[in-house]
């Protein structure tokens, strides 16, 4: 196989309560790659649709990141890449991730896997620090592993697939403004009070025994952030009507996605996800932001192969 072509999922990350160590892929909305092997060396873009950014390898997250693979691999040869985006950058849903999981995963496919996920993850881990600063896995590691990714720890980079309940839904409402990664860090406190890391400790662990144990209660229970969203809902018009909607119309949590400006909500259903998103666009109607709403259930699998259009 010498081609290949990818759908690479968008994804959640942080969760309320893990900030830059949990984040989930979602199976109906992502991009779409084309990966082919070339017997030039280097990696080139040949192809980007959908958005305005980079074509330049150095300078483009899915370039960097397979930069870094070919670095550590035995290939004589090289890769282009046509990337078709569908998730707007700085929409707080791994735009970036999607492209440098996609990449990765595409090249790795095509040299016959020769890089565990895991490695995989540390190599889309240099198209985010591309983007925004800091190498963090907590959007590509879900984009690669699918369904929740917990990292348990950076130094040494461990990653934990979570399973996740078959009835849970996401619902992402993106206001049409952008909230670089970048800047949203800038803004952050660099140390936390006792108290709140308590709080956040407990929410966390509690999230992830809902998830294991499909506890949907105590998953709404633990959808809470001390530490990050007070500071970063002041980027998001509307953050706080949006998240209050939404619980009342029955959503299990809501909170900023990534770096936001999206906000997403959990719930239990299709119909369920549903109401919450019909309750989501009529804030933005009377405040009067274009937005987007976005619906799906969990990706399981990650990044996945698709057939070549002819």
């Amino acid at each position: 196989m010498n081609e290949i072509r990818v759908f690479c999922p968008a994804t959640i990350a942080n969760i309320s309560c893990g900030f830059d160590v949990l984040g989930v892929a979602l199976d109906t909305i992502g991009d779409e790659m084309v990966v082919r092997k070339t017997q030039e060396k280097g990696i080139r873009i040949t192809k980007l649709e959908g958005q305005q950014l980079p074509m330049e390898t150095h300078l483009n997250v899915a370039g960097v990141a397979g930069l870094a693979l070919l670095a550590l691999s035995d290939y004589d040869g090289g890769f282009e890449i046509e990337i078709y985006k569908k998730i707007k950058a700085g929409s707080g849903i791994g735009s970036s991730a999607a492209s440098s999981a996609g990449a990765v995963w595409a090249m790795n496919k095509l040299l016959d896997t020769p890089f565990s996920t895991l490695e995989l993850v540390k190599f889309a881990m240099e198209g985010e620090r591309l983007a925004s600063g800091v190498a963090h896995a907590d959007n590509v590691a879900p984009a690669l592993f699918g369904g929740f990714s917990l990292v348990r720890s950076y130094s040494p980079l461990d990653v934990i697939p979570i399973p996740s309940p078959k009835n849970l839904y996401a619902t992402v409402i993106h206001p049409q403004i952008e909230v670089k990664t970048s800047d949203s860090r800038k803004i952050l406190k660099t140390t936390i009070s006792l108290e709140d890391g308590i709080k956040q400790w407990g929410n966390l662990g509690g999230l992830i025994a809902g998830l294991f144990t499909s506890d949907y209660d105590l998953i709404s229970r633990s959808l809470e952030d001390h530490i990050v969203e007070p500071i970063r809902s002041i980027l998001i018009p509307g953050f706080d009507a949006i998240k209050t909607a939404a619980i009342e119309n029955g959503a299990l949590g809501c909170g900023i996605s990534g770096s936001g400006p999206s906000i997403f909500s959990f719930s239990k259903g299709e119909h369920a996800a549903k109401i919450v998103g019909k309750a989501m666009k009529e804030v933005y109607k009377k405040i009067g932001i274009d937005f987007d709403v976005h619906i799906s259930k969990i990706n399981t699998s990650g990044i996945k192969q698709l057939q070549n259009k002819k």
